[in-house]
């Protein structure tokens, strides 16, 4: 089986009671969001506030939408790349609805307990969930999840990615993703690798990479912050995290950035190449991005799914909205309705493959 053709080539209600069918595993891996701590980075607070417009009584009012306060619901801690994504979106669409947006954090589950919050919501509009692509990964791994993620959630659309590198301490003698290859490869298991958690992209990527490669790497699971730390510390000298966590020692020449696992490079860093620019024959169409869009409830009407789908893509055009996603480590990714069914149903496809041959398994 080669990894390499399961990677993606082509454009990465009232909340649960105590009863919930989520409590056999709440306890399960605490997969990382994207380990960004840039929320001062932001100027709009949470939620935002702005002009309600009148609607109309009677029926009129039935089909206005948003008639209150829009929930975009994320799924992990204040911070972190879905938190981010949710609030500078937040802020832009509640400009163009004249309506509060409200960010609500219900992280838990590897984010489980607030998707089934928002598969339970009522179906009008007014509760979407933050989608990240660590979704794809707790569809791969808990097959007893209350809720399919690609059967019953209408896609809306995909906003911004928050971009993973392999990062190096500088005393590793590679400076290119070749290089980097053929170091594993004259040691085979001997050196250890820090990622942003059990199961997070940053994890799924680099197994991906050995997979293909016939490489071998311990891994060592934290948070993108402490991975960093461990490098800077020189307690360790390789590490897969969020680019944004570990950019400023790149241009500080602390640290060295070696490739990028997504399938374009960033503008945030256009001069680290990604791991399908190596020359790899084997990596020719890797792609591993890691994704935050939104998903509503199955039965939420196409209208309001199509007006939110065409709000978003229109602020990703905003070149004001471009600089404040830079600020926090992100950068515009829209696909539309479509596409971003399409591309949960593969990363899901893809990262049951991979946990298969890399024996993930939630803790």
């Amino acid at each position: 089986m080669n990894v390499t053709r399961l990677l993606r080539t082509t454009p990465d209600a009232a909340p649960a009671m105590p009863g919930s069918r989520l409590k056999p595993f709440l306890a399960a891996f605490p997969a990382a969001a994207a380990g960004l701590t840039l929320a001062a980075a932001l100027t709009s607070p949470v939620p935002v506030h702005a002009q309600a417009g009148a609607t109309a009584p009677g029926a009129a009012a039935a089909q206005a939408w948003p008639a209150r306060p829009v929930r975009l619901v994320a799924t992990f801690s204040p911070g972190g790349g879905a938190d981010l994504t949710g609030r500078i979106m937040g802020a832009r669409l509640a400009e163009t609805w004249k309506q509060t947006v409200v960010v609500e954090n219900r992280p838990g589950a590897g984010g489980s307990i607030g998707a089934e919050l928002v598969f339970r919501a009522t179906p009008d509009g007014h509760t979407l969930l933050v989608v990240a692509t660590t979704h794809t990964m707790n569809s791969a791994l808990l097959p007893k999840l209350p809720y399919d993620l690609v059967r019953d959630f209408k896609p809306v659309a995909m906003a911004t990615a928050a971009p993973v590198a392999l990062v190096v301490n500088p005393r590793v003698k590679a400076t290119t993703l070749q290089e980097f290859t053929s170091l594993l490869r004259a040691q085979p298991g001997k050196l250890d690798y820090a990622s942003c958690g059990l199961a997070s992209t940053h994890h799924f990527a680099m197994e991906a990479y050995k997979f293909d490669t016939k490489t071998q790497a311990l891994h060592i699971p934290t948070s993108c912050a402490n991975a960093v730390a461990m490098l800077m510390g020189n307690q360790l000298d390789i590490a897969v995290v969020t680019l944004a966590t570990a950019l400023p020692f790149v241009q500080q020449g602390k640290l060295r950035a070696i490739a990028l696992t997504s399938q374009a490079r960033s503008p945030l860093a256009p001069d680290v190449p990604t791991f399908r620019d190596s020359g790899i024959p084997e990596l020719k169409g890797f792609s591993v991005d890691n994704y935050y869009g939104f998903l509503a409830p199955l039965a939420t009407p196409d209208r309001i799914v199509s007006k939110v789908e065409e709000d978003v893509r229109l602020a990703l055009q905003d070149p004001e909205l471009q600089k404040r996603m830079a600020g926090a480590g992100l950068e515009p990714f829209f696909r539309s309705a479509a596409e971003t069914r399409k591309l949960l149903a593969a990363d899901i496809d893809r990262n049951r493959r991979i946990a298969a041959a890399a024996n993930i398994k939630p803790e």
